[in-house]
């Protein structure tokens, strides 16, 4: 089914569907028709030499600078010859696609003055899967991500590189070998093309889509390990969560009860303590911060992909442009170095309910380190180690990058997002939450083999799951492979898809 862009209703699960799964796109008439009318007032401006930024000025500390209609034609060629400027390896293609598709939607509008066929040119690389090669450093996010979206415009120039068919080719070659014509630049096109947070504010929708998948693993990790414990289940009764009024919570609890639901321990049928240790009973407060601290961050990225972040702005019907700044990535940025804090967050406590799988006086009569060769074999010890040194660097990356402002371009760029190094230390972040919560499902496995009770249908269908990865630790073994194993199987989401299919959805 084809993705209609129409400038609004883009939601991240449509982004991830475009940008990771190449599903079609398509503009709709409505948008090409405000495009078409967009560009006709600017060029009317140009005949009439009203000065506009970026189109017959200079840009940055620039600006004040005028450009007589030779230096207009040209000037948008090497704006984006001095922009891209990035350093680095190749971004995945589907930060790329997706900042693409963000782009199209900012068009979409008919608010940037740009040309049909530029953008038209963006929505044919999308679906023929000509993918520009952009380095995934350079961009301070603000004047937008300038550095990435240039190498995406070099390609309107028949320049820069592009995958085409999993090979790096010459930028016409590409396109060439796809069938898509180029555009060439002409006055205002090269701006419209580079001016907005569109790759920080993709890579955060990708983020966001994946730290979700991730949260409900956590939530079935967390019952797992809460049944091998012997939990007391009271704290994870709804009304509890609601007489408090925080969503995420009600959410969480609701979650872990599902997976519980159907064993000894939620009926009641095992002893359990009076009050377990924090790590145990606030787990659907502290997941459920996570979840309401995503769902801020999800509301501020879908305002961003469907709002207008460009410079500067045109209304067609005022026969009016203003130039501000709305391609700021701190609406963005902000959010989002709470989200990454969340999922750092979140894999601390996974860690903590390892420890009390391991210690065996915190463990309620499981052997020490879940082996049953204690002194010869050190079980999973060591597994802790592995968990403990990937958080240490989840919290040094969870420090927010959008207080670090470095001022540029002689202060005319003053105060940047840096939402870039957001965006980048978040998926580093959520790359070592794969690890944690893989060793602690890893674990919660092993404890659960040694307890002779029923338990629920979410976490004995999630145990099935992971013996199909790593088997029981009979004797000792590098774990490496197991914990690289476990890594995959969360990441993959094969766990979270299984135990859905008995529980029902866990949102």
């Amino acid at each position: 089914m084809t993705y209609i862009i129409k400038g609004a209703g883009l939601t991240i699960e449509d982004l991830v569907k475009v940008a990771r799964h190449r599903q079609k796109v398509e503009l709709h008439p409505d948008a090409l028709e405000r495009i078409t009318k967009c560009r006709a007032m600017l060029e009317k401006k140009i005949e009439a030499h009203e000065i506009m930024y970026g189109v017959n000025t200079g840009i940055g500390e620039f600006s004040e600078v005028v450009l007589n209609d030779d230096q207009v034609k040209e000037f948008q060629k090497y704006l984006i010859y001095n922009h891209a400027a990035g350093i680095g390896e190749a971004m995945p293609e589907e930060w790329v696609r997706g900042a693409m598709l963000g782009r199209i939607n900012v068009h979409a509008h008919g608010n940037s003055g740009v040309r049909p066929e530029i953008t038209q040119t963006l929505v044919d690389m999308l679906n023929k899967g000509v993918t520009p090669f952009v380095c995934q450093k350079g961009s301070v996010g603000a004047s937008g991500d300038l550095a990435p979206m240039s190498q995406i415009a070099l390609l309107m120039m028949g320049e820069g590189k592009a995958f085409y068919k999993d090979e790096l080719l010459d930028g016409k070659e590409a396109l060439d070998r796809a069938g898509i014509p180029v555009p060439g630049l002409k006055a205002r096109d090269g701006l419209a093309t580079i001016n907005g947070s569109n790759v920080l504010t993709a890579m955060s929708a990708i983020f966001i889509y994946d730290a979700n998948r991730w949260l409900k693993q956590a939530e079935i990790a967390a019952a797992m390990s809460l049944e091998a414990l012997k939990a007391n289940m009271k704290p994870y009764t709804s009304k509890l969560h609601e007489v408090r009024g925080f969503k995420g919570a009600v959410r969480s609890a609701n979650a872990i009860n599902k997976l519980v639901e159907g064993g000894d321990l939620k009926e009641g049928k095992i002893p359990c303590k009076v009050q377990d240790a924090y790590s145990m009973r606030s787990t659907p407060q502290v997941v459920g911060a996570a979840h309401d601290a995503l769902a801020y961050a999800r509301s501020q990225v879908e305002i961003e992909l469907n709002g207008v972040g460009d410079n500067p702005i045109f209304f067609p019907d005022e026969n009016l442009q203003i130039s501000g700044a709305n391609f700021q990535g701190t609406p963005v940025a902000l959010p989002m170095d709470m989200a990454g804090a969340a999922i750092t967050m979140v894999s601390v406590m996974s860690e903590r309910r390892m420890n009390r799988l391991n210690n065996p006086a915190l463990s309620v009569g499981l052997p020490a380190f879940l082996t049953k060769g204690a002194g010869m074999f050190s079980g999973l010890m060591l597994s802790q180690y592995a968990a403990d040194m990937q958080i240490v660097e989840q919290r040094i990356l969870s420090t927010p990058a959008s207080i670090q402002s470095i001022p540029a371009a002689a202060d005319q760029e003053d105060f940047v997002s840096m939402g870039m190094n957001t965006a980048l230390k978040n998926f580093q972040i959520l790359d070592n939450a794969y690890g944690i919560l893989g060793i602690e499902m890893m674990a919660a496995a092993q404890a659960l083999d040694f307890r002779e009770y029923n338990f629920g249908k979410g976490v004995t269908k999630a145990k099935e799951v992971v013996r199909r990865h790593v088997e029981f630790l009979d004797i000792d073994r590098p774990l490496y492979n197991d914990h690289n194993a476990m890594k995959t199987l969360i990441k993959s989401c094969e766990v979270l898809e299984e135990v859905e299919k008995v529980t029902g959805s866990l949102e």
